[in-house]
């Protein structure tokens, strides 16, 4: 869409090149990663800020320091958020771009918002939620806000909380610009053969928000009627020894597996092999997994949970129970284990949804018209920058 993109990484890849697919080494070979920078480059890009716009250097330091409040350790950790900001914004300077966005409310998205103060840039974020809605002082959520051009967010229930966070004024700035995924990449699996056993799936980071003691505790519910059943959670977290603990203890272990993260290449083997999907989280935005298992016909079980049910309509595209309901979730799964029709009409439904609303390709092109709209729509953004400074301002339609 003649988008140029570069992108930036506060993190380290986390992961050995050998493990990522030939998409990822790709794009690992064109991001900057900015703490992997070398100490001189860390220095050169301080010195040459601080010669180029000593008011602006100093006014960031400060910024960074008001972000955060408390003790010595967390203003340790805002210096640390000025230092990559620095990076950052010389690296954008570099490059000429004149646009940072940041796809997530995280510290990350601090990090641009300091960057914002000390270069010539404007700055947006997208919002998924949820862990920033239940901590909005630490993610200073009000602070990103007022200090972006605009704000993507994944669906109506982000932007719901972004409106309780923010007075009317900057209620302007908010987009509401879905995810999804390519329906001709996730698709249904032809003449799928019947297993004898029946195979509940669950992909995700194995966090306690997620809800997966609640899926091991509504299998082991099931199999007192039903032992043809196997439980498989795809994802790595911090979550993981206690869950597995929790399958020992409940004399589960030959029926349930952890195969940990994988590549997306390879997530689709997953999802061939699937009866039903589940997912019953406590807290979400809107998951991606959900829509890549609707987008293959899989039946989905999920929860009355935030922005989930802007993508499955109860018992029109899946089934939501209550969250932490383990017996309603048992008795969901029942259901779909026992009707065959019910698994096709849901799965068709569900794929039909994604085609509908999800659609990658319609959504990438819906966040395109607002980056037009809001990027070339607007001014420049040059107040705050020395007079004497000689870095470029020009803009285009390239960004970070």
């Amino acid at each position: 869409m003649n988008f140029e993109i570069h992108t930036a990484s506060i993190n380290p890849l986390e992961r050995p090149i050998a493990e990522l697919s030939s998409d990822e080494v790709e794009e690992a070979s064109s991001t900057f990663y900015v703490k992997s920078q070398r100490p001189a480059a860390i220095a050169a890009a301080h010195l040459a800020t601080l010669v180029k716009s000593p008011t602006a250097y100093v006014r960031g330091f400060f910024g960074a320091l008001r972000l955060t409040d408390g003790g010595l350790r967390k203003k340790l950790l805002a210096i640390a958020y000025f230092v990559e900001a620095v990076l950052v914004g010389r690296w954008m300077m570099d490059r000429r771009l004149s646009h940072l966005h940041v796809h997530f409310a995280t510290p990350a998205c601090t990090v641009g918002l300091i960057a914002s103060k000390i270069f010539p840039i404007e700055f947006s974020f997208t919002v998924h939620g949820p862990d920033e809605f239940y901590d909005v002082h630490r993610y200073r959520l009000a602070e990103k806000i007022a200090g972006a051009s605009f704000v993507c967010c994944i669906g109506h229930f982000a932007r719901s909380q972004l409106m309780r966070l923010s007075p009317p004024e900057h209620w302007g700035k908010f987009e509401v610009a879905p995810l999804g995924v390519d329906p001709d990449v996730f698709r249904p699996v032809a003449n799928r053969q019947p297993s004898d056993r029946f195979e509940i799936l669950c992909v995700g980071r194995l966090v306690p928000a997620k809800g997966q003691h609640i899926l091991i505790a509504a299998v082991a519910e099931l199999m007192k009627t039903n032992r043809e059943i196997s439980l498989r959670f795809v994802g790595g977290g911090p979550d993981q020894e206690n869950l597995k603990r929790e399958v020992v203890s409940r004399g589960l272990g030959h029926r349930v597996h952890f195969e940990g993260p994988v590549n997306q290449d390879r997530i689709r083997d997953f999802y061939r092999r699937a009866d039903v999907f589940v997912l019953p989280s406590f807290a979400e935005g809107i998951p991606v997994a959900l829509m890549e298992a609707m987008a293959m016909e899989i039946p989905c079980v999920s929860t009355f949970v935030a922005g989930i049910p802007e993508l499955i309509r109860n018992d029109i595209d899946g089934i939501l129970v209550a969250p932490s309901d383990k017996h309603a979730l048992a008795i969901a799964i029942r259901s779909l284990l026992v009707d065959p029709a019910l698994r096709h009409r849901l799965g068709r439904s569900g794929r039909r949804r994604v085609i509908e609303k999800y659609n990658l390709e319609r959504n990438v092109a819906h966040l395109a018209a607002i980056l037009v709209d809001r990027i070339e729509g607007s001014t420049e953004n040059t107040a705050h920058w020395e007079e004497s400074s000689s870095e470029p301002t020009e803009r285009d339609r390239s960004l970070a």
